[in-house]
């Protein structure tokens, strides 16, 4: 059973996030609080496996909240975040101080969407449950004693929370696999988890990154343009929101915006991203399989793929069509990711040529590229 404690200043909220999400047998709400105070208190009380919590409320709001959960009684948190260009911002910070995800405010709308939330909702809490015993690892070993500590140059992500590194199959890339001209472009997939994942990967990476780099992450419309902003203010390459058709330039970043895909075409001899909404009946917008797809059979053997966390098997299905066109996979690990759900399906799929930690992925992507 999966204890849920629910943080949001209004009563309505609080009823709704209970009754949606104890309509799935294998979670219980133990809690609510209606502020920041008594949400950090009951964080400790209750010992929860999952909090929702809200961002702005009396006597405490959830930023502030989050820290102290996360220096005290740490355990995955998902952030119930407005559609607005300032709940973006926020949300995005909320990650950066440790939550795992975020869900928008759940509103009346038309059935299926209603029940589309509700389900995901329940899924991200389920699936986010299973982290709490690695973040827990990882907050004993920030306050251990110092020799107790690991060394200033250990991995400061989950992976440094196994107690056994897992055994990797030594990898040998074929001649003609990395250095300048091995790749013409570097397509992400990644959801669940990924801001966090996407800020460690691009601000790693040198200013001279020689290719352009594509993005989709699952994420809403208005949250893409400040998640693009905020991560070229902290990156060395450039980072944007793409444009609905653009020429791709070395060295640069291209978010897909929310509920749109992302195309990789050739257009007048030039590599160029197209944003479309087709396909409309997509599960998830942006969807990685349209990114992979289209880059696989654009540029097929001179198309890498980087698969992050991820909820679902989104990118599966695109990956496989790259694959055949010779194009080349790396998938994130399952102890470095918040949710392994996307690599795992590559994973799973046959189709990884190297399955990396989350600490280690920017080296990865450099020396195949040769930046």
């Amino acid at each position: 059973m999966v204890k849920v404690l629910i943080v949001d200043d209004s009563a309505f909220v609080r009823r709704s996030l209970t009754t949606v999400l104890e309509k799935d047998p294998d979670i219980q709400v133990v809690g609510s609080a209606s502020n920041g105070v008594e949400g950090v208190e009951l964080a400790a009380k209750l010992d929860p496996d999952v909090i929702t919590m809200d961002v702005e409320m009396p006597r405490m709001n959830g930023l502030d909240a989050l820290t102290k959960i996360m220096a005290a009684s740490p355990c995955p948190v998902i952030m119930i975040s407005s559609l607005t260009s300032e709940g973006a911002e926020t949300t995005l910070k909320a990650m950066e101080l440790g939550a795992l995800d975020f869900m928008p405010k759940l509103t009346s709308g038309s059935l299926p969407d209603m029940e589309r939330a509700q389900k995901d909702l329940a899924g991200k809490v389920k699936a986010l449950a299973r982290r709490k015993a690695f973040m827990r690892l990882v907050h004993r070993r920030k306050t251990a004693p110092a020799a107790d500590r690991p060394s200033a140059s250990a991995p400061s992500s989950f992976s440094a929370a196994r107690t056994a590194p897992a055994p990797r199959t030594q990898v040998v890339r074929p001649a003609g696999r990395t250095g300048r001209g091995a790749f013409d472009a570097v397509l992400i997939g990644v959801s669940t988890g990924g801001p966090p994942a996407v800020q460690k990967i691009l601000t790693a990476l040198p200013a001279n990154f020689p290719l352009p780099i594509l993005v989709a992450q699952h994420m809403p419309a208005a949250f893409t343009g400040p998640f693009a902003k905020r991560l070229d203010s902290q990156s060395a390459v450039s980072v944007k929101e793409a444009d609905p058709v653009e020429r791709l330039r070395p060295g640069t970043v291209y978010i897909c915006p929310g509920g749109k895909h992302l195309r990789v075409e050739l257009r007048g001899g030039g590599l160029t991203a197209a944003v479309t909404e087709e396909p409309k009946e997509a599960l998830y917008k942006p969807s990685a399989n349209v990114l992979m797809e289209t880059g696989g059979l654009t540029l097929g053997r001179k198309a890498l793929c980087v698969m992050l966390t991820g909820m679902g098997s989104d990118g599966v299905e695109g990956a496989k069509v790259l694959k055949e066109k010779g194009g080349y996979a790396v998938a994130q690990s399952e102890q470095t990711c918040v949710v392994y759900g996307m690599p795992k399906a590559v994973v799973d799929a046959g189709l990884a040529d190297e399955i990396v930690d989350l600490d280690d992925m920017a080296g990865v992507i450099c020396a195949l590229v040769g930046a």
